[in-house]
């Protein structure tokens, strides 16, 4: 559930962004430089007959909503799909929200993330990396409701919020294992955080379930978004002989390089089938848009209360990709199985028993591993070759 550091550069946009929001409040916005920023909130006066001004006034009794992007919409993956929740909530609100993307997990988002709760009343940062800044931050406003992806700390004026991606991981695994003819898979590892160890360990048990002899084997590329590295790292697991990859990073590289070498493969967060449809297999998706329009009624309400809300695919919010058009109809329907099981609460990911790569069993036969005990994940299981770095 961590998504950790990584070296955006401030951009123009950035600042332009940041500098219609500090200026927002009491005057006339100026066009924005980004096409998803806007400045709610800044209807006229409430004593003007025009019919427009107080369909405005009633806008402005809804939250000013603002959302920090590790990374830019057009990344295909974790941003991407934020941003088209963002769309969601504001269709069904009627309201607008300002973004401001790019920004790194560093004192930067703090600064950024105080300038917005200046503006707004409720704020979604969407990285874990955010999760210190934007608790600092909560300290200062209380006021103010923060939404932080994926992290642990929370305060009465903020909450936290992800979902069990590893359910749709399981359910990748088994297609890969299905569709592998060497029996080795590949693994891009984003950074060696639990986040991506548990869901690399349900890709390996969703194979090993329909393929005892399945190895997987992973390479970490240390990047969220970086299709250069993404793209080398894939390469190199090819080159080990893996026929079927999946990827853990926002951008296509894994899928693209695997097309070009008749591998299949998936990618994280998205469907990706796009990129390379020949080559498409599945992977985790995200569905942010019902929280995001939930919660900013609740606020609206006076309903909203700080938790630490983790979504399923029972619930909708975590997902799996169509697979892909070159995945044969019997795999499908073996993980359509699945899927209905997971759908219904049914599937239980990391149920026993489980032996990590040394043969020590993790979970016994007839137990299943807390959740606690899964988003702390610090080791892989048995059929992983590889080695989470220090």
């Amino acid at each position: 559930m961590k998504r950790n550091a990584k070296g955006w550069t401030w951009s123009l946009s950035l600042i332009v962004v940041l500098t219609v929001i500090l200026t927002a409040c009491g005057s006339k916005p100026e066009p924005s430089a980004s096409p998803s920023a806007s400045a709610s909130g800044t209807a006229p006066a409430s004593g003007s007959s025009d019919p427009a001004s107080a369909s405005a006034s009633a806008e402005k009794k809804m939250p000013r909503v603002a959302f920090v992007y590790i990374g830019p919409p057009g990344d295909g993956g974790w941003t991407f799909e934020h941003d088209k929740g963002r769309k969601y909530m504001e269709e069904k609100l009627g309201i607008k929200a300002d973004t401001v993307e790019n920004v790194p997990e560093s004192a930067d988002a703090e600064r950024v993330i105080t300038e917005l709760a200046r503006n707004h009343d409720v704020v979604f940062t969407t990285s874990f990396g955010y999760m210190d800044q934007t608790l600092n931050v909560a300290k200062k406003f209380p006021n103010v409701k923060f939404l932080h992806t994926a992290g642990y700390k929370t305060d009465d004026n903020m909450g936290t919020y992800f979902g069990k991606n590893f359910e749709a991981s399981y359910l990748t695994g088994i297609a890969a294992g299905k569709m592998t003819k060497k029996n080795v898979l590949g693994y891009v590892g984003a950074f060696p955080i639990p986040e991506v160890i548990y869901n690399l360990n349900a890709f390996t048990l969703g194979a090993q379930s329909v393929n005892p002899n399945v190895k997987v084997k992973v390479v970490w590329s240390n990047t969220w978004f970086d299709p250069t590295v993404e793209r080398q790292a894939a390469v190199s697991l090819l080159d080990q002989g893996a026929d079927v990859l999946l990827a853990y990073q926002d951008s296509p590289a894994t899928i693209q390089a695997a097309a070009e070498r008749g591998a299949m493969a998936g990618g994280n967060d998205s469907d990706m089938s796009r990129f390379a449809p020949d080559a498409y297999l599945t992977n985790p998706v995200w569905n942010w848009g019902p929280y995001y329009a939930k919660t900013v009624q609740a606020v609206a309400d006076g309903t909203w209360k700080s938790e630490q809300y983790l979504g399923s695919m029972a619930d909708g919010m975590v997902d799996l990709a169509p697979l892909g058009k070159n995945v044969p109809e019997d795999v499908k329907a073996l993980v359509e199985e699945k899927k209905k099981e997971a759908k219904e609460g049914m599937l239980k990911v990391f149920a026993g028993p489980i032996k990590d790569q040394s043969g020590e069993v993790k979970v016994e036969a007839g137990k299943e591993l807390p959740i606690e005990q899964i988003l702390e994940m610090n080791w892989l299981v048995h059929g992983v070759e590889g080695t989470i770095p220090k």
